[in-house]
């Protein structure tokens, strides 16, 4: 999968996470973390008894530090010339326990099944269509690591029906999925859908 595969499309081009690109990954989440110290570790955070307080931070920048310089993590980055603009994580769906604590995400994993459960843009680059290249990366590369099927979680709104803001927003907005021919799972809670391309 990982054979320096690359996507341009107009002046972004996306390339897949290497060793390598640690500088820029941690150049693009600042000194935030991308999302409130979240470090793309919240779906990746085993079962046991810290919590996600006991993580976030500078404990979630080391272990996913970690995960990246040794090759363990997946994921996309989108570059605007020589500078980082937007990230993709991906997968197969056992690198992410925690799906499998959200009520709306267990049960539908499974032999060849990936996922695709975290962007990351900063304001700034959002609505530009990065996030739609991101996700056509990100696919390519679920299938040229051997994924037969593809899910993602994307948002919706709340369930009070307002949109919900970019900054938590981190799966994804269902329009860019449905645009590349995932569909919603039959089952899918109207608010926290399941969305699946089949390879």
């Amino acid at each position: 999968m990982k054979d320096g595969y690359q996507a341009e499309a107009g002046n972004i081009r996306c390339e897949l996470l290497e060793p390598h690109h640690w500088d820029d990954l941690a150049r693009l989440f600042g000194p935030n973390g991308a999302c409130g110290g979240c470090w793309c570790m919240w779906w990746r955070v085993e079962r046991g008894g810290k919590t996600w307080d006991d993580m976030k931070g500078a404990k979630a920048q080391a272990a996913f530090r970690k995960l990246v310089e040794s090759g363990a993590a997946r994921g996309v980055l989108a570059y605007d010339g020589g500078e980082p603009v937007g990230w993709c994580a991906f997968g197969p769906r056992a690198d992410f326990p925690r799906l499998d604590r959200v009520k709306a995400y267990a049960g539908s994993g499974g032999e060849g099944v990936w996922s695709i459960n975290c962007f990351y843009l900063p304001a700034k680059r959002r609505g530009q269509g990065v996030a739609r290249k991101l996700l056509r990366a990100a696919v390519e590369g679920c299938r040229a690591g051997g994924a037969r099927v593809i899910e993602g979680y994307p948002i919706t709104s709340t369930v009070d029906g307002r949109k919900i803001e970019g900054v938590f927003a981190f799966t994804g907005p269902e329009k860019i999925f449905l645009e590349l021919g995932f569909a919603r799972k039959l089952g899918s809670e109207p608010h926290k859908p399941v969305v699946r391309l089949e390879l």
